[in-house]
Protein backbone atom coordinates (compact mmCIF):
# COMPACT_ATOMS: atom_id res chain seq x y z
CA UNK A 1 0.00 0.00 0.00
CA UNK A 2 1.19 3.54 -0.73
CA UNK A 3 -0.28 6.90 0.14
CA UNK A 4 0.30 10.55 -0.70
CA UNK A 5 -0.49 13.02 2.05
CA UNK A 6 -0.53 16.81 2.02
CA UNK A 7 -1.79 19.18 4.67
CA UNK A 8 -4.29 21.69 3.29
CA UNK A 9 -4.69 24.87 5.26
CA UNK A 10 -7.38 27.41 4.45
CA UNK A 11 -7.54 30.71 6.28
CA UNK A 12 -10.74 32.63 6.95
CA UNK A 13 -11.22 36.08 8.38
CA UNK A 14 -14.61 36.44 10.02
CA UNK A 15 -15.59 40.10 10.38
CA UNK A 16 -18.54 41.37 12.41
CA UNK A 17 -19.38 45.06 12.11
CA UNK A 18 -21.70 47.10 14.32
CA UNK A 19 -23.65 50.09 13.07
CA UNK A 20 -27.04 51.76 12.83
CA UNK A 21 -29.05 52.40 9.66
CA UNK A 22 -26.79 50.36 7.40
CA UNK A 23 -28.79 51.24 4.27
CA UNK A 24 -28.77 55.00 4.86
CA UNK A 25 -27.00 56.62 1.88
CA UNK A 26 -24.70 58.53 4.23
CA UNK A 27 -23.53 55.34 5.97
CA UNK A 28 -20.31 54.21 4.24
CA UNK A 29 -19.94 50.88 6.07
CA UNK A 30 -21.59 48.49 3.64
CA UNK A 31 -20.02 50.22 0.63
CA UNK A 32 -16.59 49.74 2.20
CA UNK A 33 -17.29 46.11 3.09
CA UNK A 34 -18.39 45.21 -0.45
CA UNK A 35 -15.89 47.29 -2.42
CA UNK A 36 -12.87 46.59 -0.26
CA UNK A 37 -9.61 47.64 -1.85
CA UNK A 38 -10.79 46.83 -5.39
CA UNK A 39 -13.06 49.77 -6.03
CA UNK A 40 -12.38 49.56 -9.76
CA UNK A 41 -14.13 46.17 -10.04
CA UNK A 42 -17.91 45.99 -10.51
CA UNK A 43 -19.83 43.67 -8.23
CA UNK A 44 -23.34 42.34 -8.64
CA UNK A 45 -25.49 42.30 -5.51
CA UNK A 46 -28.56 40.16 -4.81
CA UNK A 47 -30.45 41.03 -1.62
CA UNK A 48 -32.85 38.70 0.20
CA UNK A 49 -35.13 40.17 2.88
CA UNK A 50 -37.12 38.46 5.63
CA UNK A 51 -40.85 38.82 4.89
CA UNK A 52 -41.81 39.74 8.46
CA UNK A 53 -39.15 42.45 8.48
CA UNK A 54 -40.42 43.80 5.16
CA UNK A 55 -43.93 43.95 6.59
CA UNK A 56 -42.88 45.72 9.78
CA UNK A 57 -40.63 48.13 7.86
CA UNK A 58 -42.41 48.78 4.55
CA UNK A 59 -39.89 51.47 3.64
CA UNK A 60 -36.95 49.04 3.76
CA UNK A 61 -37.21 47.82 0.17
CA UNK A 62 -37.01 51.36 -1.18
CA UNK A 63 -34.10 52.14 1.17
CA UNK A 64 -32.15 49.18 -0.18
CA UNK A 65 -32.93 50.03 -3.80
CA UNK A 66 -31.86 53.62 -3.20
CA UNK A 67 -28.67 52.72 -1.36
CA UNK A 68 -26.70 51.11 -4.16
CA UNK A 69 -26.93 53.83 -6.81
CA UNK A 70 -26.03 56.40 -4.16
CA UNK A 71 -23.33 54.27 -2.51
CA UNK A 72 -20.93 53.49 -5.29
CA UNK A 73 -20.67 53.20 -9.03
CA UNK A 74 -19.21 49.68 -8.79
CA UNK A 75 -22.09 47.97 -6.94
CA UNK A 76 -25.00 46.84 -9.11
CA UNK A 77 -28.20 45.70 -7.39
CA UNK A 78 -29.42 43.12 -9.88
CA UNK A 79 -33.12 43.29 -8.97
CA UNK A 80 -35.42 44.61 -6.23
CA UNK A 81 -34.91 42.82 -2.90
CA UNK A 82 -36.25 39.27 -2.98
CA UNK A 83 -38.72 38.95 -0.08
CA UNK A 84 -38.92 35.45 1.43
CA UNK A 85 -40.80 34.19 4.47
CA UNK A 86 -38.73 34.05 7.63
CA UNK A 87 -38.98 31.99 10.77
CA UNK A 88 -38.55 28.24 10.93
CA UNK A 89 -40.99 27.67 8.05
CA UNK A 90 -38.37 28.96 5.62
CA UNK A 91 -36.10 26.09 6.70
CA UNK A 92 -38.67 23.32 6.43
CA UNK A 93 -38.15 22.62 2.73
CA UNK A 94 -35.61 23.16 -0.06
CA UNK A 95 -38.01 25.40 -1.96
CA UNK A 96 -36.58 28.76 -0.91
CA UNK A 97 -32.99 27.61 -1.48
CA UNK A 98 -34.00 26.80 -5.06
CA UNK A 99 -35.78 30.14 -5.34
CA UNK A 100 -32.53 31.97 -4.50
CA UNK A 101 -30.57 29.70 -6.86
CA UNK A 102 -32.93 30.63 -9.69
CA UNK A 103 -32.26 34.33 -9.08
CA UNK A 104 -28.51 33.69 -8.96
CA UNK A 105 -28.77 32.03 -12.36
CA UNK A 106 -31.19 34.54 -13.89
CA UNK A 107 -29.16 37.58 -12.92
CA UNK A 108 -25.71 36.05 -13.52
CA UNK A 109 -24.60 36.39 -9.90
CA UNK A 110 -21.08 34.94 -9.84
CA UNK A 111 -18.47 34.11 -7.19
CA UNK A 112 -17.24 37.71 -7.13
CA UNK A 113 -20.81 38.88 -6.52
CA UNK A 114 -22.61 39.24 -3.19
CA UNK A 115 -25.68 37.63 -1.73
CA UNK A 116 -26.85 39.82 1.15
CA UNK A 117 -29.40 38.25 3.49
CA UNK A 118 -31.32 40.62 5.76
CA UNK A 119 -33.37 38.92 8.44
CA UNK A 120 -33.55 36.61 11.40
CA UNK A 121 -31.48 33.53 12.06
CA UNK A 122 -33.69 31.09 10.16
CA UNK A 123 -33.58 33.17 6.97
CA UNK A 124 -29.82 33.59 7.34
CA UNK A 125 -29.39 29.82 7.73
CA UNK A 126 -31.40 29.12 4.59
CA UNK A 127 -29.85 31.91 2.50
CA UNK A 128 -26.39 30.87 3.68
CA UNK A 129 -27.00 27.36 2.37
CA UNK A 130 -28.07 28.83 -0.98
CA UNK A 131 -24.96 31.03 -1.09
CA UNK A 132 -22.64 28.16 -0.15
CA UNK A 133 -24.01 25.85 -2.84
CA UNK A 134 -24.48 28.22 -5.81
CA UNK A 135 -21.27 28.16 -7.90
CA UNK A 136 -19.75 26.27 -4.92
CA UNK A 137 -19.81 29.46 -2.90
CA UNK A 138 -20.92 33.05 -3.36
CA UNK A 139 -19.75 35.92 -1.15
CA UNK A 140 -22.40 35.90 1.54
CA UNK A 141 -23.04 38.96 3.71
CA UNK A 142 -25.37 38.57 6.66
CA UNK A 143 -27.37 41.45 8.09
CA UNK A 144 -28.97 39.87 11.18
CA UNK A 145 -32.09 41.70 12.33
CA UNK A 146 -33.03 39.98 15.60
CA UNK A 147 -31.38 39.95 18.99
CA UNK A 148 -30.85 36.21 18.65
CA UNK A 149 -29.21 36.36 15.24
CA UNK A 150 -27.04 39.38 16.07
CA UNK A 151 -25.79 37.82 19.30
CA UNK A 152 -25.46 34.21 18.20
CA UNK A 153 -26.58 32.45 15.04
CA UNK A 154 -25.82 35.24 12.58
CA UNK A 155 -22.16 35.43 13.59
CA UNK A 156 -21.46 31.71 13.17
CA UNK A 157 -20.25 29.56 10.28
CA UNK A 158 -23.22 27.20 10.00
CA UNK A 159 -25.91 27.21 7.31
CA UNK A 160 -28.76 24.80 6.89
CA UNK A 161 -32.36 23.74 6.59
CA UNK A 162 -34.47 21.12 8.36
CA UNK A 163 -35.32 17.71 6.92
CA UNK A 164 -36.77 14.37 8.06
CA UNK A 165 -38.17 16.02 11.16
CA UNK A 166 -34.69 17.03 12.31
CA UNK A 167 -33.32 20.53 12.76
CA UNK A 168 -30.45 21.56 10.43
CA UNK A 169 -30.20 18.09 8.84
CA UNK A 170 -29.07 19.56 5.51
CA UNK A 171 -26.38 22.22 5.66
CA UNK A 172 -22.84 23.42 5.26
CA UNK A 173 -20.04 25.09 7.16
CA UNK A 174 -19.22 28.23 5.22
CA UNK A 175 -18.05 31.41 6.94
CA UNK A 176 -19.83 34.53 5.67
CA UNK A 177 -17.84 37.19 3.87
CA UNK A 178 -18.98 39.61 6.57
CA UNK A 179 -21.65 40.15 9.20
CA UNK A 180 -23.19 43.59 9.70
CA UNK A 181 -25.15 44.02 12.93
CA UNK A 182 -27.46 46.99 12.50
CA UNK A 183 -28.82 47.84 15.95
CA UNK A 184 -31.52 49.97 14.35
CA UNK A 185 -33.10 46.79 12.94
CA UNK A 186 -34.05 45.74 16.48
CA UNK A 187 -36.40 48.68 17.00
CA UNK A 188 -39.30 47.11 15.12
CA UNK A 189 -39.13 43.74 16.88
CA UNK A 190 -41.82 42.51 19.24
CA UNK A 191 -40.85 42.23 22.90
CA UNK A 192 -40.90 38.46 22.52
CA UNK A 193 -38.36 38.56 19.71
CA UNK A 194 -36.19 41.12 21.48
CA UNK A 195 -36.03 38.85 24.51
CA UNK A 196 -35.31 35.61 22.63
CA UNK A 197 -31.63 36.38 22.07
CA UNK A 198 -30.95 36.89 25.75
CA UNK A 199 -31.02 33.12 26.33
CA UNK A 200 -27.98 32.56 24.12
CA UNK A 201 -26.11 35.29 25.96
CA UNK A 202 -26.89 33.69 29.34
CA UNK A 203 -25.79 30.36 27.87
CA UNK A 204 -22.37 31.50 26.70
CA UNK A 205 -21.83 33.49 29.91
CA UNK A 206 -22.61 30.45 32.04
CA UNK A 207 -20.16 28.20 30.25
CA UNK A 208 -17.41 30.69 29.39
CA UNK A 209 -17.41 34.04 31.22
CA UNK A 210 -18.50 34.65 34.81
CA UNK A 211 -17.89 38.40 34.43
CA UNK A 212 -20.32 38.50 31.52
CA UNK A 213 -22.89 36.59 33.57
CA UNK A 214 -22.57 39.16 36.34
CA UNK A 215 -22.86 41.99 33.80
CA UNK A 216 -26.12 40.47 32.54
CA UNK A 217 -27.33 40.25 36.13
CA UNK A 218 -26.49 43.92 36.69
CA UNK A 219 -28.31 44.87 33.48
CA UNK A 220 -31.26 42.50 33.99
CA UNK A 221 -33.87 45.19 34.73
CA UNK A 222 -32.69 47.31 31.79
CA UNK A 223 -32.68 44.26 29.52
CA UNK A 224 -36.18 43.31 30.64
CA UNK A 225 -37.25 46.84 29.71
CA UNK A 226 -35.43 46.48 26.35
CA UNK A 227 -33.27 49.54 26.83
CA UNK A 228 -31.07 49.83 23.69
CA UNK A 229 -27.71 50.48 25.41
CA UNK A 230 -28.10 47.36 27.58
CA UNK A 231 -29.17 45.26 24.60
CA UNK A 232 -26.22 46.49 22.55
CA UNK A 233 -23.76 45.64 25.33
CA UNK A 234 -25.18 42.13 25.56
CA UNK A 235 -25.09 41.58 21.80
CA UNK A 236 -21.51 42.81 21.40
CA UNK A 237 -20.09 40.63 24.15
CA UNK A 238 -22.11 37.57 23.19
CA UNK A 239 -21.02 37.88 19.56
CA UNK A 240 -17.41 38.32 20.65
CA UNK A 241 -17.47 35.17 22.79
CA UNK A 242 -18.95 33.16 19.94
CA UNK A 243 -16.27 34.42 17.54
CA UNK A 244 -13.56 33.66 20.08
CA UNK A 245 -14.81 30.09 20.23
CA UNK A 246 -15.01 29.67 16.44
CA UNK A 247 -11.53 31.12 15.95
CA UNK A 248 -9.82 29.52 18.93
CA UNK A 249 -11.47 26.16 19.62
CA UNK A 250 -9.46 24.26 17.05
CA UNK A 251 -12.65 22.71 15.65
CA UNK A 252 -14.69 25.45 13.94
CA UNK A 253 -16.36 23.00 11.54
CA UNK A 254 -17.20 20.43 14.24
CA UNK A 255 -15.20 17.49 12.99
CA UNK A 256 -15.23 16.12 16.53
CA UNK A 257 -18.22 15.02 18.60
CA UNK A 258 -18.37 18.00 20.96
CA UNK A 259 -20.55 21.08 20.64
CA UNK A 260 -19.51 23.09 23.69
CA UNK A 261 -21.57 26.16 22.76
CA UNK A 262 -24.73 24.07 22.60
CA UNK A 263 -25.32 24.01 26.35
CA UNK A 264 -29.04 23.42 26.86
CA UNK A 265 -29.61 22.67 23.18
CA UNK A 266 -30.23 18.92 23.20
CA UNK A 267 -33.63 19.53 24.79
CA UNK A 268 -34.19 22.89 23.06
CA UNK A 269 -34.04 21.45 19.56
CA UNK A 270 -36.53 18.73 20.47
CA UNK A 271 -38.89 21.22 22.13
CA UNK A 272 -38.91 23.36 18.99
CA UNK A 273 -39.80 20.32 16.91
CA UNK A 274 -42.52 19.14 19.32
CA UNK A 275 -44.11 22.58 19.32
CA UNK A 276 -44.02 22.67 15.52
CA UNK A 277 -41.69 25.64 16.00
CA UNK A 278 -44.28 27.72 17.85
CA UNK A 279 -41.69 27.99 20.62
CA UNK A 280 -38.96 30.43 19.58
CA UNK A 281 -35.41 29.07 19.57
CA UNK A 282 -34.34 31.38 22.40
CA UNK A 283 -37.35 30.37 24.49
CA UNK A 284 -36.54 26.70 23.96
CA UNK A 285 -32.89 27.32 24.87
CA UNK A 286 -33.96 28.98 28.14
CA UNK A 287 -35.93 25.86 29.06
CA UNK A 288 -33.04 23.63 27.96
CA UNK A 289 -30.57 25.62 30.06
CA UNK A 290 -32.86 25.42 33.09
CA UNK A 291 -33.21 21.65 32.63
CA UNK A 292 -29.46 21.08 32.40
CA UNK A 293 -28.81 23.37 35.37
CA UNK A 294 -31.17 21.43 37.63
CA UNK A 295 -29.81 18.15 36.26
CA UNK A 296 -26.22 19.24 37.02
CA UNK A 297 -27.25 20.06 40.59
CA UNK A 298 -29.06 16.70 40.94
CA UNK A 299 -25.88 14.94 39.79
CA UNK A 300 -23.72 16.84 42.28
CA UNK A 301 -21.80 18.75 39.60
CA UNK A 302 -23.06 22.23 40.47
CA UNK A 303 -24.00 23.84 43.78
CA UNK A 304 -27.63 24.71 44.47
CA UNK A 305 -26.95 28.42 45.01
CA UNK A 306 -25.44 28.83 41.54
CA UNK A 307 -28.35 26.97 39.97
CA UNK A 308 -30.91 29.18 41.69
CA UNK A 309 -28.98 32.30 40.74
CA UNK A 310 -28.99 31.32 37.05
CA UNK A 311 -32.65 30.28 37.08
CA UNK A 312 -33.67 33.55 38.68
CA UNK A 313 -31.74 35.52 36.07
CA UNK A 314 -33.61 33.76 33.26
CA UNK A 315 -36.89 34.52 35.01
CA UNK A 316 -35.96 38.16 35.57
CA UNK A 317 -35.28 38.47 31.85
CA UNK A 318 -38.82 37.24 31.21
CA UNK A 319 -38.35 33.57 30.30
CA UNK A 320 -40.54 30.68 31.35
CA UNK A 321 -38.53 27.67 32.47
CA UNK A 322 -40.97 24.97 31.52
CA UNK A 323 -43.01 24.26 28.39
CA UNK A 324 -45.93 21.88 27.94
CA UNK A 325 -43.93 20.07 25.27
CA UNK A 326 -41.41 19.07 27.93
CA UNK A 327 -44.11 16.75 29.34
CA UNK A 328 -45.41 15.20 26.10
CA UNK A 329 -45.59 11.39 26.25
CA UNK A 330 -45.26 8.76 23.54
CA UNK A 331 -47.45 5.66 23.18
CA UNK A 332 -45.30 3.89 25.77
CA UNK A 333 -45.81 6.75 28.26
CA UNK A 334 -42.21 7.88 27.92
CA UNK A 335 -41.21 11.54 27.75
CA UNK A 336 -40.65 12.31 24.07
CA UNK A 337 -38.14 15.07 24.80
CA UNK A 338 -35.66 12.42 25.93
CA UNK A 339 -35.35 11.31 22.30
CA UNK A 340 -33.50 14.58 21.82
CA UNK A 341 -30.42 13.06 23.43
CA UNK A 342 -29.95 10.44 20.72
CA UNK A 343 -30.81 12.92 17.98
CA UNK A 344 -28.21 15.30 19.41
CA UNK A 345 -25.58 12.54 19.36
CA UNK A 346 -26.54 11.36 15.89
CA UNK A 347 -26.27 14.84 14.39
CA UNK A 348 -22.49 14.80 14.92
CA UNK A 349 -21.91 11.08 15.18
CA UNK A 350 -19.54 9.48 17.64
CA UNK A 351 -20.24 9.47 21.33
CA UNK A 352 -22.76 11.64 23.11
CA UNK A 353 -21.18 14.92 24.22
CA UNK A 354 -23.22 17.19 26.50
CA UNK A 355 -21.90 20.39 28.05
CA UNK A 356 -22.82 20.94 31.70
CA UNK A 357 -21.63 23.34 34.41
CA UNK A 358 -19.35 22.85 37.37
CA UNK A 359 -19.44 26.56 38.25
CA UNK A 360 -20.77 29.75 36.74
CA UNK A 361 -18.41 30.48 33.86
CA UNK A 362 -16.98 26.94 33.78
CA UNK A 363 -18.48 24.32 31.52
CA UNK A 364 -17.36 20.73 31.15
CA UNK A 365 -18.36 17.76 29.03
CA UNK A 366 -20.10 14.49 29.91
CA UNK A 367 -20.68 11.50 27.64
CA UNK A 368 -23.67 9.95 29.31
CA UNK A 369 -26.81 11.25 31.00
CA UNK A 370 -28.81 9.66 33.81
CA UNK A 371 -32.40 9.50 32.55
CA UNK A 372 -34.10 9.28 35.99
CA UNK A 373 -32.23 12.45 37.06
CA UNK A 374 -33.33 14.24 33.88
CA UNK A 375 -36.94 13.21 34.55
CA UNK A 376 -36.68 14.50 38.12
CA UNK A 377 -35.39 17.81 36.77
CA UNK A 378 -38.27 18.07 34.28
CA UNK A 379 -40.91 17.62 36.95
CA UNK A 380 -39.12 20.03 39.27
CA UNK A 381 -39.28 22.69 36.56
CA UNK A 382 -42.98 21.94 36.06
CA UNK A 383 -43.59 22.46 39.77
CA UNK A 384 -41.56 25.65 39.83
CA UNK A 385 -43.54 27.03 36.90
CA UNK A 386 -46.81 26.09 38.58
CA UNK A 387 -45.82 27.89 41.80
CA UNK A 388 -44.88 31.02 39.88
CA UNK A 389 -48.19 30.96 38.01
CA UNK A 390 -50.13 30.73 41.28
CA UNK A 391 -48.21 33.66 42.75
CA UNK A 392 -48.79 35.69 39.60
CA UNK A 393 -52.54 35.00 39.71
CA UNK A 394 -52.70 35.87 43.40
CA UNK A 395 -50.80 39.14 43.18
CA UNK A 396 -51.39 40.15 39.55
Amino acid sequence: MSVIRRAIQVGFELKVFFTRNVFAPANPLLRGVLSGDKAERRHRVLVVVDESLAQSRPELGAEIEGYFPAASGNLDLVCPPLVIEGGERTKNSYFHVSEIHSHVDRYHVDRHSYLIAVGGGALLDMAGLAAATAHRGLRHVRVPTTTLSQADSGVGVKNGINAFGKKNFIGTFAPPFAVVNDFGMLDSLSDRDKRAGYAEAVKVALIRDRDFFEAIEADAARLAAFEPPAMERLIRRCAELHLDHIAGSGDPFEFGSARPLDFGHWAAHKLEQLSEYKIRHGEAVAVGIALDLVYARNMGFLDAASVERALQLLERLGFELCANELLHLDSQQGLIVLNGLEEFREHLGGQLAITLLKAIGKGFEVHEMCLPKIIDAIYELEERQSRRAKIHRAFG
